[in-house]
C-alpha cells in the first residue's frame, strides 16, 4: 500500500518501515514513563514543600528567562536578518552555537566568565554583586540555551517574509521605527509566539548548565530538572511522577505551536 499526503501526492511505501520506527523510538519510552506513574502519589508529590518550590522556582525563573530572550533576541534577529555588517556570518555562528553545544559546557562558559574568578565575575564580586550559584545564574543559564531558538525562529521568518511591505512604507515617508511597530513586527507575530513559546519550554526545562553555573540549593536554584534528578536517587517513583508534569507541559507546548490549521 502506498501511503498518500494530504496534498495527494503518493509516498514510497518502504517509507513507512522507518517512519513506524522513528515514531516507536520516541513514542515507546513516553508510554514506559506513562506506565510507571502513580498518580495517587502525584498529588502527594506535588503537595511536598520541595517539589512547590521548585515548581515556583521553575516558573519564575523560565518567564524571566523568556523575557530577556524577548527583549534581546527580536533585535538581534532584526540585525542579523537585515543588517549588513562585517562578520554577521561569525556573529550568526556564536549566537546560535548553544543550540549544539551540550549545556554543561554552556554552564562551564558561563562560570568562567560570570564565576567568582571568572572574567567579569571577579569585578562583580569586588562590587558586592554575586552572580554564581544564585536565582540570577539560573535565569542567565536558562536564557543562553533558549536566546539562540528565539534568533532562529524570527530570522528564519524574516528571510521568507516578502519585505516590499516595509520598502513601500519607508517610501511614504514612515520613519524606520515606525516601520519596526506598525509593519514589521505584526507580520512577524505568529514566528514570535512560536519563539516565545519554544524559548519558554526550553527555559523550563534546562538542566546541564543550570546545575553546572547555578548549583542544586532547595529554594534558591533547584528547578523541577534538578529536583527530578535528585528524585531518581532517593524516590524513583517520585522522579517518575514528577517527570511527568515537565512531559504534560511540553505536550501542551507541541500541541499549541502544531496543531493543525496553524501557519507558522
Amino acid at each position: 500500500m502506498t501511503p498518500v499526503t494530504r496534498s495527494g501526492i503518493r509516498l514510497p511505501a518502504w517509507l513507512a518501515v522507518p517512519a513506524v520506527l522513528g515514531a516507536g523510538l520516541v513514542g515507546l519510552p513516553l508510554i514506559g514513563l506513562l506506565s510507571r506513574v502513580d498518580l495517587g502519589g502525584l498529588a502527594a508529590l506535588l503537595g511536598s514543600p520541595a517539589s512547590r518550590e521548585a515548581l515556583r522556582l521553575s516558573l519564575l525563573t523560565s518567564l524571566a528567562a523568556t523575557v530577556l530572550c524577548v527583549l534581546l533576541g527580536v533585535p538581534l534577529a532584526l540585525v542579523l536578518a537585515r543588517a549588513a555588517f562585517p562578520g554577521r556570518r561569525i556573529v550568526r555562528t556564536v549566537v546560535l552555537l548553544p543550540i549544539v553545544l551540550p549545556p554543561v559546557v554552556g554552564g562551564i562558559a558561563l562560570l568562567s566568565t560570570f564565576g567568582r574568578m571568572g572574567l567579569l565575575g571577579a569585578a562583580l564580586e569586588a562590587g558586592g554583586m554575586r552572580i554564581a550559584y544564585t536565582w540570577v545564574a539560573v535565569v542567565l543559564a536558562q536564557t543562553f540555551v533558549s536566546l539562540p531558538f528565539m534568533v532562529l525562529t524570527l530570522e528564519g521568518a524574516l528571510r521568507s517574509h516578502d519585505s516590499r511591505y516595509e520598502e513601500v512604507a519607508a517610501g511614504l515617508g514612515a520613519s524606520p521605527g515606525y516601520t519596526l511597530r506598525r509593519v514589521t513586527l505584526p507580520l512577524l507575530t505568529p514566528a514570535l509566539v512560536s519563539g516565545t513559546v519554544l524559548c519558554w519550554a526550553r527555559a523550563l526545562g534546562e538542566f546541564g548548565a543550570t546545575i553546572t553555573f547555578a548549583g542544586s540549593l532547595q529554594g534558591s536554584t533547584r528547578t523541577v530538572p534538578l529536583e527530578v534528578y535528585l528524585l531518581r536517587e532517593t524516590d524513583p517513583d517520585g522522579a517518575v511522577a514528577l517527570s511527568l508534569v515537565l512531559v504534560l507541559v511540553a505536550a501542551v507546548v507541541v500541541g499549541l505551536l502544531y496543531r493543525p490549521g496553524r501557519q507558522a
